[in-house]
C-alpha cells in the first residue's frame, strides 16, 4: 500500500524547469512514430553504447520507413542490454503508462503507434503535460535569442537563450543578424546595442536566460576588458567558426558577462548547462565540471545561477558549491533519466549539505510530450525512494 509520502509525491503538481518542447503544431504535423518517441531523444545514445551500429539506429530513427517490427529487430539485441539504464527504464515507464505496453514487441509496437496517432491532435500535448505528467507548468529553451509568444502564458514559459552569445558561434554575415545589429559597422558598440535590444524586447515575455554553451567551449570564464572584446571581434568576424579559439572565447567570455548583468538588471536566473554532454564518445571530463564557473559566480554575486543537469557525473563539485554561494541553486533537470540512482543519493546528501530550498526537483529536457509523461514519472518514483530512506 502506498504511504502517505508517495501519495503526496504522486498528486503534488511539479514544477517543471527545462524542456525542449516542440511547438503544437510541430507535434500535429512532425510529430514522432512510436519508434521515434520511444529512442528518438535519449535512449538511442544508449543503443549505440551497447552495441547497435550507426545504420540500425538510423534505421530505427526513419519514421518514413513503415516496417516498425524491422525497424526494432536491428537494434533488439543493444535494447536487451540496456533497457535496464535510466534512459532504458524511461523507455519502460512511457511503453507501459503511456501505450500500455508491458515489453517491448513487434505486435504491441505497432498497436502503439496508433495509439500515438490517436494522442497526436489538437489539446492533447497540453494535456498531457497539465493532467498525465501532473505539472504546475513547463519551463521550455527553444534554442532562440527571442520569447516565443503564445496563447498559453500561463503554462508554457520561456527561457531566452544565450548560447550562441556565450560561444561566439554567431554569423555575422548572415543578412538577418547584419540587420539585427543595425546595419552599419559591426564594432563592440553595434553588439553590445544588438544584445540590450534583445534583453528589452524578449526580457520582459521570459522567465531566464539559459545557455549550453558547455557543448561548444570550456566552462571556464576570464573577465576580459572591452578593449579585449572589441579586438576579438575584428578577428572574428571575418573568419566566423574558423577563428581562433582564443578569440572566440574572449568574445564569449565578454559576451557571456555582459548577457549576467542584462540579466541581474531584469530579474532574471541564469540557467548553465553544466556535467554530462548529450550524444556518444566526445564527453571532455574536464571541460564541463561546475568548479569552472566559479569566477563568474564570485563576480556576480547578485545574479542567480542555476547550475543544471546536477553536473552528472560532478555531484561533489556542484553540491560543495551550492553549500558555499548563496547566488547558486541546483538543478536536477534530465538527471532523473541519466542516472536513477545517483540521483536518489544526492537528493539525501543535499538534505544533510546544502540548504533544500537551492534544489530544483525536476525537468525532463526533451521534445515530445509523451516523453515528458515518463520522465515525471521517472522523477517522481526516483524521489520517493531517496525521501523514504530518509523516512526509514
Amino acid at each position: 500500500m502506498p504511504t502517505d509520502l508517495a501519495l503526496h509525491i504522486e498528486h503534488t503538481p511539479l514544477c517543471d524547469t527545462h524542456e525542449h518542447l516542440a511547438p503544437e503544431n510541430e507535434w500535429l504535423e512532425r510529430g514522432p512514430d512510436i519508434l521515434t518517441d520511444l529512442f528518438g531523444f535519449y535512449a538511442n545514445h544508449d543503443l549505440r553504447t551497447a552495441g547497435a551500429s550507426d545504420d540500425a539506429v538510423s534505421r530505427l530513427l526513419n519514421p518514413e520507413d513503415p516496417d516498425i517490427p524491422a525497424r526494432f529487430a536491428g537494434v533488439w539485441d543493444a535494447w536487451r542490454a540496456m533497457r535496464f539504464t535510466g534512459y532504458g527504464e524511461g523507455v519502460r515507464i512511457l511503453a507501459k503508462e503511456v501505450y500500455g505496453l508491458e515489453e517491448l514487441t513487434p505486435n504491441g509496437l505497432v498497436a502503439a503507434n496508433e495509439t500515438l496517432m490517436r494522442l497526436r491532435v489538437p489539446g492533447v500535448r497540453r494535456r498531457l503535460l497539465e493532467q498525465d505528467a501532473n505539472l504546475d507548468h513547463v519551463q521550455v529553451d527553444g534554442y532562440r535569442d527571442h520569447a516565443v509568444k503564445s496563447d498559453e502564458d500561463d503554462f508554457f514559459l520561456y527561457d531566452l537563450n544565450w548560447m550562441g552569445m556565450a560561444s561566439s558561434s554567431i554569423d555575422f554575415q548572415y543578412p538577418k543578424t547584419q540587420e539585427a545589429l543595425g546595419g552599419g559597422e559591426i564594432n563592440l558598440a553595434a553588439l553590445k546595442g544588438w544584445q540590450e535590444r534583445i534583453f528589452a524586447d524578449t526580457g520582459p515575455r521570459v522567465i531566464a536566460v539559459k545557455t549550453q554553451h558547455a557543448y561548444s567551449r570550456t566552462l571556464d570564464w576570464t573577465e576580459r576588458t572591452d578593449a579585449e572584446a572589441e579586438a576579438a571581434l575584428k578577428i572574428v568576424l571575418p573568419l566566423g567558426e574558423k577563428a581562433p579559439d582564443d578569440a572566440k572565447l574572449c568574445l564569449g567570455d565578454w559576451s557571456l558577462a555582459w548577457g549576467v548583468e542584462l540579466a541581474i538588471e531584469q530579474n532574471l536566473p541564469v540557467k548553465i548547462h553544466t556535467g554530462y554532454p548529450a550524444g556518444n564518445g566526445w564527453m571532455d571530463n574536464v571541460r564541463f565540471s561546475p568548479l569552472r564557473l566559479f569566477r563568474l559566480l564570485q563576480r556576480y554575486p547578485k545574479a542567480r545561477f542555476v547550475l543544471m543537469h546536477l553536473s552528472y557525473p560532478y555531484m561533489d563539485e556542484l553540491l560543495s558549491l551550492a553549500k558555499s554561494y548563496p547566488n547558486v541553486w541546483v538543478d536536477m533537470c534530465w538527471a532523473w533519466s541519466l542516472d536513477p540512482r545517483a540521483c536518489e543519493q544526492s537528493v539525501r546528501r543535499f538534505l544533510h549539505t546544502a540548504p533544500i530550498n537551492k534544489l530544483f526537483g525536476f525537468g525532463g529536457d526533451t521534445c515530445w510530450p509523451t516523453n515528458t509523461v515518463a520522465y515525471a514519472r521517472q522523477a517522481r518514483r526516483g524521489l520517493t525512494r531517496a525521501l523514504q530512506a530518509e523516512v526509514d
